[in-house]
């Protein structure tokens, strides 16, 4: 008698978990929860451009191009924070002598939530300080994208 339950019981639980790999017969739910960084890390950039280079016939076309280049270059420099920057070298050697040797930088990538401090004049230069705040791009991206982690898992049989 002790032998046959012992059997049963064998079988029994072998079956059940035989039958709890099948999904048809288990249902599963995961419950997510939203995550958010411990701190905000703030960046600057600066970035600048020649008045008197800049095309235009009058020196306020001149001073509205500077502005424009100047904050694209603020751009740039924060891009290069967040993303880096993707270096290609080229030297070419003719008789143990460098005959060219080339670097070429890009940056890519997109950057919302920036702020502009200040843009002014500095002699014939240009200067735009941008500000990104990790804590307002966080809130923007917190709207489209819930970055989330497992919770709580459960199992029902049916």
């Amino acid at each position: 008698m002790r032998i046959t339950n012992s059997i049963s019981s064998v079988v029994m639980v072998c079956s059940l978990a035989g039958l709890s790999g099948c999904s048809s017969l288990v249902d599963k739910h995961i419950e997510y929860e939203t995550v958010q960084p411990e701190t905000f890390p703030v960046l600057r950039a600066v970035g600048y451009a020649p008045l008197s280079a800049q095309p235009g016939k009058t020196a306020g076309e001149k001073q509205l191009m500077a502005i424009k280049v100047s904050k694209l270059e603020a751009y740039r420099e924060l891009a290069e924070q967040l993303y880096g920057q993707n270096l290609t070298s080229t030297i070419t050697v003719k008789g143990a002598v460098a005959q060219n040797d080339g670097l070429k930088s890009q940056v890519n990538g997109l950057v919302r939530g920036a702020k502009v401090l200040k843009s002014y004049a500095v002699g014939d230069t240009y200067a735009t300080e941008l500000e990104l705040d990790m804590k307002r791009v966080y809130d923007l991206y917190i709207t489209q994208v819930k970055p989330q982690k497992i919770k709580k898992i459960s199992y029902s049989f049916k």
